[in-house]
């Protein structure tokens, strides 16, 4: 209960800073959406309409009031209520988002546990040079390398864009991954993994690396503890000490630094997505910055804030469940 209070507050914060910030910034909304041989009288009008006549706190507290009933107002740039538009792009994000974390934990895993049976080897080292090499190298640098050898010099995946428009009709739910999965409609999931393949990839890549570093190093240190020794003697293969033995008690450091990554991850989305005309909520964040659009931005940044919330509040569960002595940490 505590940390859904605390969780309360952090989100109500992310509120205030962004309503605040927005509002000091230099330019004016309404000067940007409106003509320029409109009258002074025009623009009061406007500017009356969302409410930007009003004093700072008058403002804030009508805005909280209503969001507080899933109510962000109406895009200014794109004069659709922001929460429907957040309908539509964020299942787009949090399906690619699942896909890169999907790649990231199993090919940082599959990592780790490879440099952990290899080490003190040529092959341990090579391990660690090459991940040592994919942690420096930032998501969006992946990115356009993809667009350039697999989208421009070798063609074998789409360039941009979640869907062929000519599967697009056929979905009721936002979610087209989770659909066609449940439906099994096989050309248009096909198609879905092709699009998502690049940018799942590019913001796939950095995860797998910080996870095989952290997961690597935990199970080099579980892999001296006596109960390790003890299995050992009883005959136990090294796979079976690292993957029966190792693993359970190497996941929850690795677990912790995974939640703060992803973080960082699903924020790497709104680059990701721009490069490769991905048309999720990271997208659509980039037009609403550009546009200076105040509600949309509002709306966008407690999505992600609260998306980033859930994520903390479900990595300390996960965590504490595999080691109850956090619980109560």
């Amino acid at each position: 209960m505590q940390r859904l209070a605390l969780s309360a507050v952090t989100l109500l914060g992310v509120g205030i800073v962004v309503f605040v910030l927005l509002r000091v910034a230099p330019g004016d909304p309404v000067s940007m959406m409106i003509s320029p041989s409109a009258t002074p009288a025009d623009v009061a009008a406007l500017r009356a309409h969302y409410g930007l006549d009003r004093p700072l706190a008058t403002q804030f507290g009508l805005w909280l009031f209503a969001a507080l009933r899933l109510d962000f107002g109406d895009s200014i740039s794109l004069r659709r209520h922001v929460l429907e538009l957040l309908g539509e792009r964020f299942p787009a994000t949090l399906e690619l988002a699942f896909a890169a974390f999907a790649f990231g934990a199993l090919g940082g895993g599959l990592v780790a546990v490879a440099g952990t049976l290899a080490r003190g080897s040529a092959l341990e080292a090579a391990l660690d040079f090459v991940n040592g090499l994919f942690l420096a190298v930032p998501d969006f640098v992946w990115a356009m390398t993809l667009v350039l050898l697999i989208g421009v010099a070798f063609p074998i995946l789409p360039l941009s864009g979640r869907i062929d428009p000519a599967f697009a009709s056929d979905f009721v739910t936002p979610f087209y991954l989770i659909e066609s999965a449940v439906r099994w409609n096989g050309a248009a999931l096909r198609d879905l993994l092709a699009h998502m393949a690049m940018p799942a990839l590019a913001l796939g890549l950095p995860l797998a690396a910080v996870i095989a570093r952290t997961l690597k190093e935990a199970l080099s240190e579980a892999m001296v503890q006596d109960y390790i020794l003890l299995a050992r003697l009883k005959g136990k293969s090294e796979l079976r000490l690292v993957l029966q033995e190792a693993l359970r008690n190497a996941l929850g450091p690795t677990l912790s630094l995974t939640g703060v990554q992803l973080t960082f991850m699903i924020g790497g989305t709104v680059i990701v997505e721009r490069i490769f005309a991905y048309p999720g909520v990271g997208a659509l964040a980039i037009d609403a910055v550009v546009n200076r659009d105040l509600p949309l931005i509002q709306g966008v940044a407690l999505a992600f804030g609260a998306l980033f919330i859930l994520i903390n509040l479900t990595v300390d569960l996960a965590t504490a469940r595999l080691d109850p002595r956090q619980a109560h940490g």
